[in-house]
C-alpha cells in the first residue's frame, strides 16, 4: 500500500490514531470534496481562501484570474497549505464535553507551480469541469484563446501530505453511560436537488440528468 511519509509537519500528533497517510484514502477524501481552503502569507498579511479544486494523479489542480492575488502570489513559490475537510456527521455524547464531529479532513503543504504547457494547461480545464459533470468538456464550448489568457492554472504536488479522520458513536466516561440522555450519531450528507433549466435552453435540447451525478 502506498504512503506519503510523514514529515515534522504533517505527523498527526493530537489523536495520533486518527492519522491517515494512505494514498487510496487521501485521494478519496480529495476526490469527494468540492471546495478547498488555501493558507499563504502576502505582503506580511496571512489569507485562508475558499476555492474549487481537482486532482489528477499526484497533483492538484487550481485555476482562476489571471489577476487573482492568491494566483499571482503563490505562482511565485511562496509556502502554502491547502485543506479539505467532509464534515460526516455530529457526534452527541452524554457529556457535553464528549460532543464532537465525525469527519475527513486532508491537509497538502508544498510551493505550486504555474502551468504554462498549453497541452497540460487544457488537460487541467478539462479535469475542472468533468469533475463536476462527467464529459461535460466534451459537449460544452471549448474555451477561446481569449479565456484561455485570462486564466491561470496552478499545480501543488501531493507529497507532503496526511490526512485525519473521526469515525464511529460517542466515547463517554464510564460512569456518564448511566445517564438518560441520548447519545449517538446524526449522519450528514450532501444532497442534489432537481436541476434548473435558466430559461434558454434551445427547443430540443434534452433535459439534464441527475443521474450523471451520482457519483456525488
Amino acid at each position: 500500500m502506498a504512503t506519503y511519509a510523514p514529515t515534522e509537519h504533517t505527523q498527526v500528533k493530537r489523536l495520533a490514531k486518527r492519522g491517515v497517510y494512505d494514498h487510496e484514502q487521501v485521494h478519496a477524501i480529495l476526490d469527494e470534496g468540492l471546495v478547498c481552503h488555501i493558507g499563504f502569507t502576502a505582503d506580511g498579511q496571512t489569507y485562508v481562501i475558499p476555492t474549487s479544486y481537482a486532482r489528477s494523479g499526484d497533483q492538484i489542480y487550481i485555476h482562476g484570474s489571471a489577476a487573482s492575488r492568491m494566483l499571482r502570489t503563490l505562482e511565485q513559490g511562496v509556502d502554502m497549505c491547502l485543506t479539505v475537510t467532509l464534515v460526516d456527521g455530529f457526534v452527541l455524547a452524554r457529556s457535553v464535553f464528549h460532543h464532537s464531529m465525525n469527519y475527513r479532513s486532508v491537509v497538502v503543504l508544498g510551493k505550486a507551480r504555474l502551468v504554462t504547457d498549453p497541452g497540460e494547461k487544457l488537460a487541467a480545464m478539462r479535469c475542472f469541469t468533468n469533475r463536476m459533470v462527467a464529459a461535460r468538456w466534451e459537449e460544452a464550448r471549448q474555451p477561446t484563446e481569449q479565456e484561455l489568457k485570462s486564466t491561470n492554472v496552478l499545480a501543488l504536488r501531493l507529497e507532503e501530505v496526511s490526512a485525519k479522520v473521526r469515525t464511529g458513536p460517542p466515547l463517554d466516561d464510564e460512569d456518564d453511560y448511566a445517564l438518560p440522555v441520548w447519545a449517538g450519531v446524526v449522519p450528514i450528507k450532501l444532497q442534489l436537488g432537481e436541476p434548473v433549466a435558466d430559461g434558454r435552453v434551445l427547443e430540443g435540447v434534452p433535459v439534464f440528468e441527475k443521474s450523471r451525478l451520482a457519483r456525488r
